[in-house]
């Protein structure tokens, strides 16, 4: 009898990675020696699959991403490892070898797209100049398909678009330009490296959207690289976490969100704003009936135009009224444009009206003038977004924080040094910092240091102007829980300006929605985000990234758990 042989199912053999890398280490090297970024990490990326790196500044995910793709800059070195694309090894390949693929096989979507565009060239033609450089096309033809590639990517009147200067594009558009270029070749791989961080909400959610799309269409893998645990939650299959050079975790996206296996995932997870509805906890001012006396800053029909040349106006804040009980935390959101940074200028007293009426613990400040505006300052100040840029890097610590009393203040030395030791405690920084420049110190550190300083006049308003958005997510988290103990303390008021709506939803108790200038919705936090009016805050809440892996509502903490950095 003849036996047939019988047809097995083939077991489905795994695509070959796009991306394998192996062993990978980094190093940089500058007056001191070298210095080690990147130690020996391992991960791959697949065919059409979203890897998210992930990691707070000094991780080594930017020196990752540099390294893959031959851009790390002079003082860089990729000290040993192997880099497969497509199972070619590209480790230590020449510049000229690596720009043969560039662009063609792996692409890079750049962090700003401000700098990232050659400002004296027409868009159109840095679009049409990657498939020259490739030969895929030239002349008026590259120009043609120049433009269907800005059309493709979502940019209104692409043919405009295309003759106009990156000046003349907002930063929305120009990240577009530049997943044009990226996507212009139909790479194997897109190396996203922090696309959207300096992006308002809603462009981020349209950028990442346009990524995600165009990643199914033709099949891209995608290496995205961000800080933004929301961001990289939402958006990937699975996470790299990176600490200090080092893969601390990684997984599948939702096994490492619901089971994080190590300390410094579960913090990170803990602090993302995005990812966590923290329970805020009701200030002494809240708990009793308003009356009108408890309002320290009342704004009333406040509108403030600007002139364009000529008889030309442009309306900058429209009819905005809004009120802040003593003692609570009252946050201006909206995107870029919307009218939060005049609105606080104002509310300063930096900028005058056109027209309405600001009226800060009773004092009218249209009345002010002279050694009446001087004093008025000692009532409110202001935290800015950068605290190395508004830092003299010139002053120590001490000097920084003493200088308002300096101003202000005929303060006999030694009392000036007792009140600045005391703030700078008060603030969570060891007194050795005082003898220290601001190079010196990290982020949060600085940040501590112009909280320091705001508050050494005994101020009862603090202005905090996107005061933790240039921050890592768990200095971020020491900074807010540090405001709000030293709120409680001292019985601070905060006027909080951001456009993080998931950090306004943990942080204040009441917020105006502004949009192009214009009130678009106001009230009590709770009441805002649970049923907003209006379609501009509804897309606001909307594009908030993390809902995807939303973890339980925790209370908000009164102190840092975390080291203070």
């Amino acid at each position: 009898m003849t036996i047939q042989p019988v047809d097995l199912p083939k077991a489905a053999v795994p695509p070959s990675p796009v991306l394998a890398v192996s062993g990978l280490t980094v190093s940089y090297s500058d007056r001191n020696g070298a210095r080690t970024a990147v130690h020996g990490i391992d991960f791959h990326v697949n065919p059409g699959e979203v890897v998210a790196l992930v990691g707070e500044s000094g991780s080594g995910k930017s020196s990752t991403a540099q390294a893959i793709i031959g851009l790390l800059p002079e003082n860089g070195k990729l000290e040993s490892g192997s880099i497969r694309l497509n199972d070619q090894e590209i480790a230590g390949w020449a510049q000229r070898r690596l720009d043969g693929i560039r662009g063609s096989v792996i692409s890079l979507i750049p962090q700003d797209p401000g700098n990232s565009l050659n400002p004296v060239k027409t868009i159109g033609k840095q679009v049409a100049e990657i498939l020259a450089i490739h030969g895929e096309a030239s002349g008026p033809v590259a120009y043609t398909q120049a433009i269907a590639l800005l059309e493709r990517v979502g940019l209104s009147e692409p043919k405009l678009r295309a003759q106009q200067y990156p000046h003349e594009l907002s930063g929305g558009m120009k990240q577009r330009v530049l997943i044009a270029i990226a996507i212009a070749l139909k790479p194997s791989l897109i190396i996203a490296d922090e696309p959207t961080s300096a992006l308002d909400v809603t462009v981020q959610k349209h950028i990442l959207d346009l990524i995600d799309e165009l990643r199914r269409e033709y099949g891209t893998a995608v290496l995205l690289v961000t800080h933004d645990l929301g961001v990289a939650t939402d958006r990937s299959d699975r996470l790299i976490v990176l600490k200090h050079g080092r893969i601390q975790e990684q997984g599948r996206t939702q096994d490492v969100i619901g089971n994080p296996q190590n300390a410094y995932t579960r913090q990170l997870l803990s602090d993302a704003p995005s990812l966590n509805i923290r329970q805020r906890p009701a200030t002494v001012a809240k708990e009793a009936p308003a009356t009108e006396s408890d309002d320290i800053i009342v704004v009333e029909n406040l509108v403030k135009d600007f002139g364009l040349g000529g008889y030309s106006r442009f309306c900058a804040v429209d009819d905005v009224s809004f009120r802040v009980r003593r003692g609570t935390t009252h946050a201006l959101v909206g995107e870029s444009g919307s009218g939060k940074t005049t609105s606080i200028r104002i509310v300063s007293a930096f900028e005058k009206p056109s027209s309405g009426r600001v009226i800060v613990d009773g004092l009218d400040l249209s009345t002010l003038r002279g050694e009446t505006l001087r004093l008025f300052r000692k009532k409110i100040q202001l935290v800015y977004q950068n605290p190395f840029g508004s830092l003299d890097p010139r002053q120590t610590i001490a000097g920084i924080v003493e200088e308002p009393l300096l101003n202000f203040e005929p303060v006999p030395r030694a009392e000036r040094t007792e009140r600045v030791a005391a703030i700078i405690e008060k603030v969570g920084l060891p007194l050795d910092v005082l003898g220290r420049r601001p190079h010196a110190l990290s982020g949060g550190q600085r940040q501590r240091v112009a909280i320091a300083r705001a508050l050494i006049l005994n101020p009862q308003i603090l202005v905090l102007d996107e005061a933790v958005s240039a921050l890592d997510v768990t200095v971020q988290a020491q900074i807010l829980a540090l405001l709000s103990k030293l709120q409680r303390e001292l019985g601070l008021t905060y006027l909080f300006v951001s456009h993080d709506l998931a950090v306004v939803r943990q942080i204040a108790d009441t917020v105006s929605v502004l949009s192009g200038g214009k009130l678009v919705d106001s009230g009590a936090v709770g009441d805002v985000f649970g049923s907003p009016k209006s379609a501009y805050t509804r897309e606001l809440i909307e594009a908030i990234p993390g809902k995807k892996h939303r973890l339980p509502a925790k209370p908000f903490p009164l102190i840092s758990t975390g080291t203070q950095q």
